[in-house]
């Protein structure tokens, strides 16, 4: 959703760099410390919480506020050696019960956005928190409001504090969010951005695959569409090659070092990009395409209206839902053109590619081979 979060990455040494939270992380921890006051009177601190991969860090508290109806809890983000804009950021949750039969609401507070375009994860109006942040703060709450047997009707207005200051140095506006910050995350944890050490990273993992004798490797864009490609092909962990935004380092050095056989996985816009041409697929350094995306959904039987409809989409996930109604299966398209740009740039090397694109969710929508 934040498109330019991470937008600034610094090269660093190819040395162990520390791992930070994500913003969702850190509201999660402090929903759950303000709940817990607000049902005990008394703040845990630090807060333990639990990751979607199941790591159970603790987040210090530093800001506590209970009184009357309302309990809030402030942690200040630690993003480690990423350059993350939201590093250092104090991430408040105010938490307060609703009446019977609410559920759960999120309200966005001073410093996240709103969305206001179709297009993303969330539906516009709604706060500019991501799916799997809001996942992570539900089951917190509903774990809460259980142990002290109330049903889960709460509030949970998060804030970052200067975050519409901070936003500016994102991409949120020209997605459509407005007002502030997004609240992002998928496991909770922040891998450091240093090309140099990621790209390491990644020859690395293709020299113990050799010398281990694999003849099946995996390329994925990111956790969900890892998962799926590896249970796809019943692959061991150690064929994973943590890619990442960067195809083209994993493929050159395939293209010296081969292995017998490349999945490359991902989402339909990180894949779409691969397709143009691009190679690292990092949104402060590739784009979307609309004007290629309308060109292509064209050659699958896209009429003017939906090609025009396509050019003035904010998100591929847009275009993505403007042409299934169509029948058109823009995802093989762009899984045989990223295939094509895979072997492009493999010049000739004696590995065979299969790419498979994903949704949000880990569902296969396509698969070139």
């Amino acid at each position: 959703m934040d498109a330019g979060e991470n937008e600034i990455r610094l090269e660093k040494p190819a040395t162990a760099l520390r791992r930070g939270w994500t913003t969702g992380a850190c509201a999660t921890a402090a929903t759950k410390a303000a709940l817990t006051a607000l049902l005990t009177g008394d703040f845990p601190d630090p807060v333990e919480i639990t990751l979607p991969k199941g790591e159970i860090p603790n987040f210090a508290l530093a800001r506590e506020s209970l009184g009357g109806d309302l309990a809030m809890a402030g942690i200040i983000k630690d993003a480690g050696d990423d350059p993350d804009v939201t590093h250092g950021a104090l991430v408040m949750a105010t938490v307060c019960r609703l009446p019977q039969g609410s559920g759960i609401v999120f309200k966005a507070g001073a410093g996240v956005g709103t969305v206001t375009k179709a297009g993303l994860p969330v539906p516009v109006g709604e706060p500019a928190i991501n799916p799997v942040p809001r996942q992570m703060m539900t089951q917190v709450v509903t774990d809460l409001c259980t142990r002290h047997g109330i049903a889960p009707d709460i509030e949970i207005e998060i804030a970052i504090e200067n975050g519409a200051e901070l936003a500016l140095k994102t991409w949120n506006l020209r997605l459509g969010i407005v007002g502030g910050l997004s609240v992002l995350g998928t496991t909770g944890i922040v891998h450091p951005f240093s090309c140099a050490a990621w790209i390491h990273s990644i020859h690395r993992g293709i020299d113990v695959a050799r010398a281990e004798g694999l003849k099946h490797v995996l390329g994925a864009t990111g956790s969900t569409s890892e998962k799926t490609a590896q249970e796809f092909h019943d692959l061991p962990d150690i064929a994973c090659l943590d890619m990442g935004d960067f195809a083209g380092g994993l493929l050159k050095y395939l293209r010296a070092h081969p292995v017998p056989r490349l999945t490359i996985a991902g989402g339909f816009a990180k894949l779409t990009k691969l397709a143009q041409g691009a190679l690292d697929l990092h949104s402060g350094r590739s784009q979307v395409d609309m004007a290629w995306l309308a060109t292509r959904a064209g050659t699958l039987g896209a009429d003017a209206e939906l090609k025009q409809r396509i050019l003035g989409a904010n998100t591929a996930l847009e275009v993505l839902e403007l042409t299934r109604p169509q029948g058109l299966d823009l995802p093989s398209a762009i899984a045989g053109e990223a295939r094509l740009k895979a072997l492009e740039t493999l010049r000739g090397a004696p590995v065979e590619v299969d790419v498979m694109v994903t949704d949000r969710a880990g569902a296969l929508l396509a698969h070139a081979r």
